[in-house]
């Protein structure tokens, strides 16, 4: 199976800045696309980011020019660098990751992390 364990989230004001960081680990044979999305009180998960192998990224409009994501193939993880936070962006945010587990099995499964929850004040 394939853990994935995010870490980096808090309490910060807004203006401000965290790094969340997700790796996977277990039975991992290659990952194709990462990413993070989260979930605010009373609303339902959205999409924030995206990062493919190759390094390609996707971004929810909200957060353009202020957060940025990245991924260490070696080790399996993906980053997420938040500036200029905003209230707003208060949430619990999730790791996902699409995973190979074997080199004989062409399919990808998504797996999650727990969440670390993010709180932004004003």
């Amino acid at each position: 199976q394939v853990q994935l364990v995010e870490s980096g989230g808090g309490l910060v004001q807004a203006g401000g800045s965290l790094r969340l960081s997700c790796a996977a680990s277990g039975t991992i044979f290659s990952i194709s696309v990462m990413g993070w999305y989260r979930q605010g009180p009373g609303k339902q998960r959205e999409l924030v980011a995206t990062i493919n192998s190759g390094g390609s990224t996707n971004y929810v409009d909200s957060v353009k020019d202020r957060f940025t994501i990245s991924r260490d193939n070696a080790k399996n993880t993906v980053y997420l660098q938040m500036n200029s936070l905003k209230p707003e962006d208060t949430a619990v945010y999730y790791c996902n990751a699409a995973v190979r587990g074997s080199p004989y099995r062409p399919s990808y499964s998504p797996f999650w992390g727990q969440g670390t929850q993010v709180t932004v004040s004003s």
